[in-house]
C-alpha cells in the first residue's frame, strides 16, 4: 500500500474525527456559556398552597433576582410527588427545568415497585438548603402528655394505635413505620390525601398519631390542641426545647428529618448545575429564607451537587431496608 495514501487517509479521517466532536461539544459549551437563555420552571410536585409551595416561590423570586431571567413554580401534584418528579426526568437536560424535592422524593421511591423514572440516575442533584426534624403528636382524646404515657396507654390497648400521613410513602408514613418497628407496638397506618387532611383527622381524635413536619403542625402544638410527645431529629428543636428527642425518649436508632432540595434531569451540564448551585444557596443565605427555615425549625445548609447526591443515595438506601422489613411495596 501506497504510504502517502495511507497518511492522507488517516489525515481525512483524522480531521472528520474532529469535526464530529466539535459539533458534540459546542452544544455543551454554549449552553454553560449562555444560561439562562430563557425562562425557567421550577416544578413542585405537590398541589399549590403547601408549605413546600411556598418555600419554592420564595426560592424562585430569589433566583430570578440573580439570574435576571423569569423563574416560575409549576404545580404538579399527584401519586405521591411522583408526577412532578417524571415530567422533570424526561424534560431537556439543559437546567431550563428543574424539581423542587422533598424527602418524599426518596421515601416515595423507596416503597414504590415500579416508577417510570430512576430516583438516582435520572436525576443531577442541584443543591439542599435545609432539613429539619418531624414532630411525634397524638390526638388529645388520646390522653397522653408524655412519651412514657403513651407506652402505657399502648400496651394497653389490644387493638394497637393508629397512625395517620400525607399518603402512602410519604416521610410521615415511613417514619410512623419506622416507629413501630422499633418500639414493637401494634400500630396501624391510616393514609390520607394530603397532611391537611390527616391534621383534621387526628384534632378530631379519629387516629391516634401524627409523626408530622413542623410547619404542619406547629400552629396546633403551639395553641395546645395537640400534645407533642418527641422531635425526631438529633438534638431537641429551638421551638420545643422541653420536648425530647427520641433518643431521650427511649427510642434508640431512631433519627429522621425532612429536607428541602432541588434536582435536574440528568445529563444536565456540569456548568450550569454549577452556575444553579452557587445560584441557589445564594437565595437560600438570603434573610427571608433563613428566617423562614429557623422559624419551621428547621437547620438552614449549602450543600454542593456531590454532597446532595451522597444524601439521596444514602437516604433511599435506609428507607428501601426499612420498607422491605415491613413488607411494603406500593405499585
Amino acid at each position: 500500500m501506497n504510504p502517502t495514501m495511507t497518511n492522507r487517509k488517516f489525515r481525512q479521517f483524522a480531521t472528520a474525527f474532529v469535526v464530529a466532536l466539535a459539533g458534540l461539544v459546542q452544544p455543551l459549551s454554549v449552553s454553560a456559556q449562555t444560561f439562562p437563555s430563557r425562562q425557567i420552571t421550577l416544578v413542585v410536585p405537590f398541589a399549590a398552597g403547601g408549605g413546600t409551595d411556598s418555600i419554592a416561590r420564595d426560592i424562585a423570586r430569589l433566583m430570578s433576582e440573580r439570574l435576571g431571567q423569569p423563574v416560575i413554580v409549576e404545580n404538579r401534584g399527584g401519586a405521591g410527588g411522583a408526577l412532578g418528579a417524571d415530567f422533570v426526568a424526561k424534560a431537556k437536560a439543559d437546567g431550563h427545568t428543574l424539581l423542587f424535592a422533598t424527602s418524599t422524593f426518596v421515601t416515595h421511591a423507596a416503597v414504590t415497585a415500579h416508577l417510570s423514572y430512576d430516583a438516582l440516575k435520572d436525576f443531577a442533584p442541584v443543591a439542599m438548603i435545609g432539613r429539619g426534624p418531624l414532630l411525634v403528636v397524638a390526638s388529645r382524646q388520646l390522653g397522653v402528655k408524655n412519651w412514657s404515657e403513651l407506652m402505657a396507654v399502648a400496651k394497653s390497648k389490644p387493638e394497637g394505635l393508629n397512625y395517620c400521613s400525607a399518603g402512602d410513602g410519604s416521610i410521615n408514613h415511613l417514619a410512623g413505620e419506622l416507629l413501630r418497628q422499633k418500639t414493637g407496638l401494634n400500630m396501624t397506618h391510616v393514609p390520607f390525601k394530603g397532611s391537611g387532611p390527616a391534621t383534621i383527622e387526628l384534632l378530631a381524635g379519629r387516629v391516634d398519631l401524627f409523626v408530622a413536619t413542623v410547619p404542619t403542625i406547629q400552629s396546633f402544638v403551639s395553641d395546645g390542641k395537640l400534645p407533642v410527645l418527641a422531635v425526631t431529629g438529633a438534638k431537641r428543636s429551638p421551638l420545643f426545647p422541653d420536648v425530647p428527642t427520641m433518643a431521650q425518649a427511649g427510642i434508640n436508632g431512631f433519627e429522621v428529618t425532612t429536607w428541602w432540595g432541588v434536582l435536574s434531569p440528568a445529563k444536565t451540564p456540569p456548568a450550569v448545575i454549577e452556575r444553579l448551585n452557587a445560584v441557589i444557596l445564594e437565595a437560600a443565605a438570603s434573610e427571608q429564607i433563613q428566617s423562614r427555615l429557623s422559624r419551621e425549625g428547621a437547620e438552614p445548609l449549602q450543600l454542593a451537587p456531590a454532597e446532595f447526591g451522597k444524601l439521596l443515595s444514602k437516604e433511599l438506601d435506609t428507607w428501601r431496608n426499612i420498607a422491605q422489613s415491613a413488607q411494603l411495596n406500593l405499585h
